[in-house]
């Protein structure tokens, strides 16, 4: 690594690094949107009942998910401060202990899901077709949830230590492999059985399975300081206790913040199937509007951990800023766009007119929810770097919960917005976080939360600094 200057790297400098980090990240995470929108676009040839099964069920994987970053993102921003401060091999054993501790996580929720999956859907209100689509996806996909455990972490890793390139390239491989296996097994071609929903289950978990086994080989390829087998047997308290200081806060959010989706998701069912289906499409489409402020917040992150492990807190406290003014503009330009053409986005989905008419009336909407979502994302992101994970949690409880679910109730239940009123909950509560997180950012309170202690540490066997810079 190239050695840390007391003075900081010139503005352009910063920005190149990030532009750096970044575009992989965002071609990793379009990929990633991809891959759902192959699922969303093959099965909507099934039906519009197998897509609002896979949606439901994949609204249940997402919290398991987020359940997994619990380690993921506690991990990753423990290893970019000790990144920033040079302390290679304790890193390196960082990343052992996250290892060990997803895989049996991973392990237990597979688990969960194989044996309770078809209870907690029914427990969504989801009835019929719906009820017997979903079931079928969550059973397959959520059983092999192990899969995306390792994945995960494994992944992160490689990106704090700034392989995002590679990270992309693993993310198209398994997206060729998924989009050829959908093919094969979703509507039965060169010999493969027609297995529906089946089909885009098991094209899943095997485009994972490959994924995970290339991730691993790149791990071990890319890291100089790299991990002993002995080393996935130890869990030192020490870097537990730092992992899940970060992790636990960062995952708490995140999993109130998708409960919440999964509660609108249950008021939706009460609007009818066409408004269910609608929710979904739209929901897919939205996702690529924030999909470069997610990118430049994962981005932002790698930096703000090492420049506060580095005790470059000025350099970090800039950093944000000018992160969250571009990923304004950008997602400003290209929500302007999709609204623009919002009909024949929702086109290529469904032929279903009214499905069209209300999808494209809650995409008008979306210019509230996605301004505030952005500023969010990028402050949320840097504040969990910098070690002050909690904050986060304690706004969120007060304005999803307090909230904006009870904002959304009345908007569509008592006012009669229906599920436009769903937009309008998600948009205030993202707008009253990002006013919030604003304020704590500019306080520089999260100055006093870093992870690295500065003496006493083990030193790294000689000439083993990682290849990665920033």
């Amino acid at each position: 690594m190239t050695s840390t200057s007391e003075h900081p790297a010139p503005a352009a400098t910063r920005d190149i690094r990030l532009f750096r980090l970044t575009w992989p990240i965002f071609l990793e995470l379009l990929l990633f949107l991809l891959m759902g929108s192959v699922d969303t676009f093959m099965l909507s040839r099934v039906s519009d009942n197998a897509v609002s099964a896979v949606g439901a069920a994949n609204n249940i994987i997402m919290i398991a998910i987020l359940v997994l970053e619990v380690i993921g993102n506690g991990a990753a921003i423990v290893v970019a401060q000790y990144i920033g401060s040079r302390q290679y091999y304790e890193a390196s054993k960082i990343c052992a202990v996250a290892i060990t501790m997803n895989a049996i996580i991973g392990l237990a929720l597979s688990a969960v899901f194989l044996l309770f999956g078809k209870s907690m859907l029914a427990a969504m209100n989801l009835q019929g077709d719906i009820l017997e689509y979903a079931d079928t996806y969550l059973y397959i996909v959520g059983g092999g949830i192990i899969l995306q455990a390792l994945i995960n972490i494994v992944a992160a890793i490689i990106r704090t230590y700034g392989f995002t390139k590679e990270t992309m390239f693993v993310s198209l491989g398994m997206n060729v492999i998924h989009v050829i296996a959908n093919y094969a097994l979703i509507f039965g071609h060169w010999g493969f059985p027609e297995l529906g929903v089946e089909g885009a289950a098991i094209s899943t978990v095997a485009s994972r399975f490959v994924c995970l086994i290339v991730f691993v080989w790149l791990m071990y390829r890319l890291m100089e300081v790299r991990v002993s087998f002995g080393q996935y047997f130890r869990l030192p308290k020490a870097y537990v206790r730092k992992i899940l200081k970060i992790g636990i806060p960062s995952a708490v959010e995140q999993i109130m913040y998708h409960s919440c989706q999964l509660v609108f998701v249950f008021y939706t069912t009460f609007l009818g199937a066409t408004a269910l289906a609608s929710k979904q499409y739209a929901s897919n489409i939205s996702m690529y509007i924030y999909l470069f402020s997610a990118a430049v917040g994962m981005g932002t992150a790698i930096m703000t951990g090492r420049l506060v492990g580095a005790n470059r807190q000025n350099d970090a406290y800039r950093r944000v800023w000018s992160s969250v003014r571009w990923a304004l503009a950008i997602t400003v330009l290209i929500d302007v766009a999709v609204i623009t053409f919002r009909e024949p986005l929702l086109g290529l989905f469904t032929d279903n007119a009214d499905i069209v008419r209300l999808g494209s009336q809650v995409i008008l909407y979306s210019i509230l929810l996605e301004t505030g979502r952005t500023c969010n994302i990028i402050i949320i992101n840097s504040l969990r770097a910098a070690g002050d994970a909690k904050f986060p949690v304690y706004i969120g409880i007060v304005s999803m919960v307090g909230i904006s679910l009870p904002l959304g109730y009345l908007l569509v239940f008592q006012w009669g917005f229906g599920l436009v009123g769903i937009w309008l909950a998600i948009a205030a509560d993202e707008w009253i976080r990002a006013v919030i997180m604003y304020f704590r950012w500019r306080s520089r309170a999260w100055e006093k939360h870093g992870l690295v202690e500065r003496s006493g540490q083990e030193q790294p066997p000689a000439g083993a600094a990682p290849a990665a810079t920033l």
